[in-house]
């Protein structure tokens, strides 16, 4: 029996480019139905993260123009990974398996064709991954690469060049569901649930319409939350760090004291204030890295919801304010 696939698409302020996109999703969407690779119940998926523009209209237009459309709008931006997120946790009473892609048309959506056989050969994750990274600048491919490298050795269970293209099955995101962090960095947390998994490989394009929501403060904020929601190195660091400048300091203290007992203390005033400002600068850093944990304890002790739907383009005698 041919599995029921909910294609989960976040979308931000895409007025621009969904009508460009939705055709093609709709038309791999019926292309897989017509091959009977995924059943005719399956559905596309939108998921409007309080956009600012004419996205939600344009997502109930095209749901009251196809079935296979569908849509839910949260009732407030709440960022990238909360929208999958939100999308994910709709869908995985509705289906066997989900695709996440962004709506810019920069992902293949061609890779879905491999991403079904590999979950119909056994496998219940599916992670989209680059080939390579031609259409980025330099500067943007040396920093991604290079912090995949930095969440492996810190100890982050994320695959290379994968970003949220990816399949899972319901039974993953049913176990998925008992992750209750609000500090969310999905290509860290997914590979932790276990099961078997595997990857398919594609080209990434230009975005097709519209411009990027992703500027560098928010990759960066991103990139920084995928160490600190998932790994305690950098503490574990500072600790390190923190034994060897003491034992240093009682070497300084030690070659001091012998100095002023032989007499051969000159002033330095220099040197005092290079010590000074260099302990300065690691306590500050220290406290700085200590308090970002802090800070993310305080948060997610707090239990806030981590989205909250206000609007469906589908059963309307659901009530409108179901959160997770």
């Amino acid at each position: 029996m041919a599995p029921c696939l909910f294609i989960v698409i976040p979308c931000y302020n895409e007025e621009a480019v969904l009508p460009v996109t939705a055709p093609m999703f709709l038309n791999k969407l019926k292309t897989l139905i017509d091959e009977e690779k995924i059943s005719g119940s399956s559905r596309i998926l939108f998921v409007n993260d309080g956009s600012k523009d004419s996205t939600w209209d344009i997502i109930r237009s095209l749901a009251r123009q196809d079935e296979h459309f569908i849509g839910i709008s949260q009732s407030r931006n709440r960022g990238h990974q909360n929208a999958v997120l939100a999308g994910l946790m709709e869908a995985k009473d509705h289906c066997d398996i989900t695709i996440s892609i962004d709506c810019d048309g920069q992902d293949d959506i061609n890779a879905m064709d491999e991403m079904i056989e590999q979950y119909k050969a056994g496998y219940e994750i599916v992670y989209g991954v680059r080939s390579k990274r031609d259409t980025d600048t330099f500067f943007k491919r040396f920093t991604a690469e290079s912090y995949y490298k930095l969440l492996n050795k810190m100890g982050v269970e994320a695959v290379y060049n994968h970003a949220d293209y990816r399949l899972i099955s319901a039974r993953v995101l049913q176990e998925f569901a008992d992750f209750h962090e609000v500090n969310l960095f999905l290509r860290g947390m997914i590979p932790l649930v276990g099961f078997p998994s595997t990857s398919v490989y594609y080209e990434r394009h230009e975005r097709l319409a519209g411009e990027s929501h992703y500027p560098l403060t928010k990759m960066l904020t991103l990139a920084f939350d995928g160490i600190t929601s998932l790994s305690i190195k950098p503490i574990r660091i500072i600790t390190g760090f923190g034994v060897i400048v003491t034992i240093l300091s009682f070497i300084g203290i030690f070659w001091a004291v012998i100095r002023a007992i032989t007499g051969k203390t000159i002033s330095g005033w220099a040197s005092l204030m290079c010590i000074v400002c260099f302990l300065g600068g690691t306590v500050l850093l220290a406290l700085g890295i200590i308090g970002e944990y802090v800070g993310k304890t305080y948060i997610e002790t707090k239990a806030r919801p981590r989205y909250i739907i206000s609007e469906r383009t589908y059963d309307k005698d659901q009530p409108d304010d179901n959160s997770r």
